[in-house]
């Protein structure tokens, strides 16, 4: 069991789908579908560039400020319900879950900052399968704002129970490092999700590695070390 007690003086903040998860290429299809049956036909780069933000976000992302916002409601709920046909077959991406552990192992307490939360959260956890090493997650449930807003990172860091210097937050989209970069908190990038590298480092990653096989690889030679 990971150590949930005060004594943990580092952790480590994970975004989940494109991170921990290969799920940003499903989302980026249940996200078209839902916006094609709204009569909205839309490119598939440009729903997958606003994956990582919170629905009405991502709606107004890619729709623009001047569309019909009485559309988001109906538009977001196909959306949850075409991913939802997904939930038993999410895939973890390689070494995922021997990521969160080799690091718990080092002392450090993790913590997901996710926009997922009831029944799809329960789904990608159990992707994970490293339940028994994740100290807390920080949901759309408990924040005013999703990422690129800071409040999930700080989120994670009141659940860490650590200040924003002794964290790291490990994500995959350009909002990821936004969010982290305005709460204060080192980041590290992944290429998982589809984002260029040079995109994550104008957003402010300080490391960009593959996927959680590549930085558990570098792991001694990265931020996290």
């Amino acid at each position: 069991m990971a150590d949930t007690s005060g004594a943990a003086h580092r952790a480590a903040l994970f975004d989940v789908d494109g991170t921990l998860v290969d799920t940003n290429y499903l989302h980026t299809v249940a996200w078209w579908e839902a916006f094609r049956q709204a009569g909205h036909h839309v490119p598939m780069r440009a729903v997958h560039r606003a994956i990582g933000l919170g629905s009405e976000d991502l709606i107004e992302h890619v729709l623009g400020a001047d569309r019909d916002p009485g559309q988001d409601g109906s538009i977001s709920s196909a959306h949850k319900a075409l991913y939802a046909t997904c939930f038993d077959r999410l895939p973890a991406l390689e070494a995922a879950g021997d990521l969160l552990r080799a690091l718990a192992d080092r002392g450090l307490r993790i913590v997901l900052a996710t926009s997922a939360d009831g029944s799809e959260l329960a789904a990608l956890r159990r992707a994970i399968d490293a339940d028994d090493v994740i100290a807390g997650t920080a949901s759309s449930d408990d924040v005013a704002q999703g990422k690129p807003a800071p409040d999930p990172v700080e989120r994670a860091l009141e659940l860490a129970q650590v200040p924003a210097s002794c964290a790291v937050f490990v994500g995959d989209t350009v909002w990821d490092m936004k969010a982290a970069a305005r709460a204060g908190v080192q980041r590290v990038a992944l290429l998982s999700g589809g984002i260029p590298r040079a995109d994550l480092e104008e957003a402010g990653a300080a490391a960009v590695y593959q996927d959680p096989a590549d930085l558990l690889a570098n792991l001694d030679r990265s931020p996290l070390a």
